[in-house]
């Protein structure tokens, strides 16, 4: 019977940790993702929102374009030039789980004597959202419950690893 390869016998070039980090990883993506996703859609409102400089701006939205997270449409006020808004796309409402968990983290550890500065909650029934892990069989998962990673259909080999 063959074992499977080791974390450390696999590509970490190929790992999509790092793939998305290529994309959200520089300073104010997240958070224009969060914005985004948060309804705020045209750039001085971004800006005015964020208190983030106009170039960073423009080139975090221009990553966030080019991989495919947010898409541009034109609008016109009255007697103004043509302008972007700036929408996200389905795979940036993907993101939401993830800045969900980024949030509970930070709630749980990085919180102001205060608690949480804001409580996402279900417009459905008003309770506060709360995100489970669990395996496909439906096992709920602790955070420090045992995990295993094991090759999926993408996995290479380290180079230099023999395989």
């Amino acid at each position: 019977m063959s074992t499977a390869p080791s974390w450390r016998e696999l590509d970490s070039a190929t790992c999509s940790i790092a793939r998305t980090m290529a994309v959200l990883g520089e300073p104010w993506t997240v958070l224009v993702v969060r914005d985004l996703l948060g309804g705020v859609r045209r750039f001085d409102d971004l800006v005015a929102h964020l208190g983030i400089a106009r170039t960073v701006l423009s080139r975090r939205l221009a990553v966030l374009a080019e991989a495919g997270l947010v898409e541009t449409a034109e609008y016109r006020e009255p007697g103004r030039r043509v302008r972007h808004e700036y929408r996200p796309t389905a795979a940036c409402h993907d993101l939401r789980p993830v800045l969900l968990s980024l949030m509970a983290w930070g709630d749980r550890h990085r919180a102001g004597p205060a608690g949480p500065p804001v409580v996402v909650r279900h417009d459905g029934c008003g309770a506060p959202v709360e995100l489970v892990a669990e395996c496909a069989a439906g096992h709920r998962l602790a955070a420090d419950d045992r995990m295993r990673t094991t090759p999926g259909p993408g996995a290479r080999p380290a180079p230099g690893a023999d395989g």
